[in-house]
């Protein structure tokens, strides 16, 4: 096991290190400057934007709520990546990651907005809804070709989309810090996060924006509040930091292998990776999940995406400031887990016990989110057995993975992650002249 994940972190480096961030940041900046910093304009205008969005909603419509949507969106990004996956932005990148991860979000707001404009307009009615994203666009953006990408791709995505719906790293985090904090069993408690996930996600988009909208408010409320008080009472300490982060986002000497560009390569793997997978920057999560929304002007929804990511970027930045604060950036040796559970019990007493509902709420919502799109991409595969077999599948996977280290699961749903992101944004790409960017 330890030579095959030694072949995986090899392939990831690779994957991201010499296509993906520089793929993301090459889209992400043609679509953001030709456009005339399109999520600008809409990010200091979200009254204007979320009204026009709810004029369009009529009760009994076929479809799903928009802002409940919105609320499901927010739930498949702000979770533990937040404040586990994006501790290595700086525990591995160092403070110079943080600024490759605001770059990377920054313009992932317009990839976003394209990816869920693409998935609504080329979506396909159904008995019960609507169903669309990259499988869907992916085949317009490939029609014709010679080598039957149309009908390849799509299948590819699907099965990728199945493997990273499974959210096993996150499973995994919460087993562990429910099984630390409270002693309990681990074998009993991985049978009943189980049941409450499947119990969940087989009901669909429909379940997964109503558990998202009663958890989520709270659960962004509570931590935004304590980070800023954290924040504001050390804020003599914000000037330096933020001084120490933007001077080392450029240092193309890593002081530990001398290597020129060595330094700014790691920092950028890390913000940009980690950005990405927080946000689901060109995953197709929030293409599928969005595509079932009442509104039939894709761009109206299409601008809620970009004030997700504006709060899931807010709580990363929340998350990594509180770091650095506290000082426990500095410690080496425990796992990613445990740096903002060690950061926050300097300010509150019994935090083990905040922190591991925290870590519930954050973790719960992605994985049912995930697992939610990962049965509509098995039930685009096979229309009879998909959704039973998968579920058979994530089950298992949710056993087996909830026994490895933390390091190497996340290993497996960032190439995923990144095959994922390359293959969708070259449709996007694609079909770029199909998207209209309304102001």
């Amino acid at each position: 096991m330890k030579e095959f994940f030694g072949i995986l972190e090899q392939i990831n480096s690779i994957l991201w290190d010499y296509i993906g961030i520089f793929f993301i940041i090459l889209i992400g900046s043609y679509f953001t400057i030709k456009n005339k910093f399109f999520q600008v304009s809409i990010l200091i205008r979200p009254r204007k934007y979320i009204g026009e969005l709810l004029s369009c909603v009529e009760k009994g419509k076929q479809g799903i709520h928009p802002i409940k949507l919105y609320f499901s969106s927010v739930g498949g990004m702000v979770g533990l990546g937040n404040l586990v996956a994006v501790t290595t932005v700086v525990t591995l990148g160092g403070p110079g990651g943080v600024v490759w991860m605001w770059l990377a979000s920054f313009i992932g707001m317009i990839v976003k907005y394209s990816e869920i404009y693409l998935g609504i307009k080329y979506r396909v009615k159904t008995k019960d809804g609507y169903d669309g994203g990259p499988m869907y666009f992916l085949q317009e953006a490939f029609k014709g070709n010679k080598l039957k990408l149309d009908k390849i791709l799509p299948l590819i995505v699907c099965l990728l989309l199945c493997i990273y719906g499974a959210e096993v790293s996150q499973f995994l985090i919460i087993t562990d810090t429910f099984v630390d904090t409270f002693d309990i069993d681990r074998i009993i408690f991985i049978g009943v996060l189980l049941i409450l996930v499947i119990m969940s996600a087989v009901g669909g988009v429909q379940r997964l924006s109503l558990i998202c909208s009663i958890l989520m408010p709270p659960f962004m409320i509570s931590y935004v509040m304590l980070g800023l008080w954290i924040i504001f009472t050390n804020a003599n300490l914000i000037p330096g930091i933020f001084h120490e982060i933007f001077s080392d986002a450029f240092t193309f000497k890593s002081s530990a292998t001398g290597v020129i560009g060595g330094n700014i390569l790691l920092a950028m793997h890390q913000g940009i990776t980690k950005a990405v997978y927080s946000g689901d920057i060109g995953i197709g999560y929030d293409s599928i999940v969005q595509s079932e929304t009442q509104t039939t002007h894709p761009e109206r929804q299409a601008r809620l995406a970009i004030f997700a990511l504006f709060s899931d970027t807010v709580i990363c930045t929340i998350t990594i400031l509180i770091l650095f604060i506290t000082g426990v950036v500095n410690l080496e040796g425990i796992k990613s887990s445990e740096y903002i559970i060690h950061a926050i019990s300097q300010y509150l007493p019994r935090s083990d016990l905040y922190i591991a509902f925290l870590f519930f709420i954050a973790g719960f919502t992605t994985i049912i989110g995930y697992l939610v799109v990962g049965q509509k991409c098995a039930q685009f595969l096979s229309k009879k057995f998909g959704k039973i077999v998968y579920i058979a599948y994530a089950i298992i996977a949710f056993i087996v993975f909830s026994f490895h280290n933390q390091a190497d699961v996340m290993l497996i749903m960032s190439i995923s992650g990144g095959l994922l992101m390359i293959i969708n944004l070259t449709g996007v790409f694609l079909l770029r002249k199909e998207i209209k960017f309304y102001k």
